[in-house]
């Protein structure tokens, strides 16, 4: 089977560590994110690889530009057969205090809708070729909600954990594997919209994105027969 990638949210933090480990092992990998500058500084880092990687400017919460974005990989790079979904934001407003519907919805179109988008266009073909490997990284807030990570981030994250959920329960016999893993800090740009954006000593302490990239590479290289479901990580 080839080896196709497709990772949102590819631009930074978790997701670039995702690609360039990808790219490292062989794989092609469409790199998805909303500025296309900052794709091309990925696949620069990346230098030269064995397969193709490839930019796709695309924000996820647009179904026209999922749509568009799935059409140009297929052409480009071939059938995929693992979907990282990464992409996600927060937001520095996000007590329920603070908290506006606009904003509430935006955050729940990328982080929840995005990545349903995303298996919507990718698992027919992953169905249709008898198997496939899609890997969520959610959130240790899809677990417990904190004030910490807000009220909308942990909807969307607990959504993520059941759209993760019935992936397996309806696709298993298609030899199709959802896997999600479920990090707590992270040091990556999502930080910084922090009410409070954690200290240098803070950050240091952290889980890196090369931690959560290599939980994504083991359930991408886990034979088939096998499939991570949950993964909680957390710094030690």
């Amino acid at each position: 089977m080839s080896k196709i990638a497709v990772v949102t949210g590819a631009g930074s933090g978790v997701g670039r560590a995702i690609v360039l480990m990808l790219a490292n092992q062989g794989w092609s990998v469409a790199l998805v994110g909303r500025r296309r500058n900052v794709l091309d500084d990925v696949i620069r880092a990346a230098g030269e690889t064995t397969q193709k990687l490839a930019a796709f400017e695309c924000d996820v919460a647009d179904e026209v530009q999922v749509v568009t974005m799935a059409q140009a990989v297929r052409q480009q790079l071939g059938l995929p057969n693992v979907l990282i979904n990464n992409a996600g934001i927060n937001l520095p407003r996000r007590s329920l205090k603070e908290l506006t519907t606009v904003d509430f919805r935006r955050l729940i179109d990328v982080n929840l809708v995005g990545a349903f988008l995303c298996v919507h266009q990718f698992l027919p073909i992953m169905r249709e070729r008898g198997g496939g490997t899609i890997v969520n990284i959610i959130s240790d807030s899809g677990l417990a909600a904190s004030a910490k990570g807000g009220s909308a981030y942990a909807a969307s994250k607990f959504g993520l954990r059941g759209l993760n959920q019935a992936i397996n329960a309806e696709e298993r016999g298609n030899g199709i594997r959802a896997c999600a893993i479920f990090p707590g800090d992270i040091d990556t740009p999502l930080l910084e919209k922090r009410p409070a954006p954690p200290t240098a000593e803070q950050r240091a302490v952290m889980l890196q994105p090369e931690d959560i990239a290599r939980c994504a590479m083991l359930m991408i290289e886990l034979p088939d027969r096998a499939i991570v479901e949950e993964l909680l990580v957390r710094p030690r």
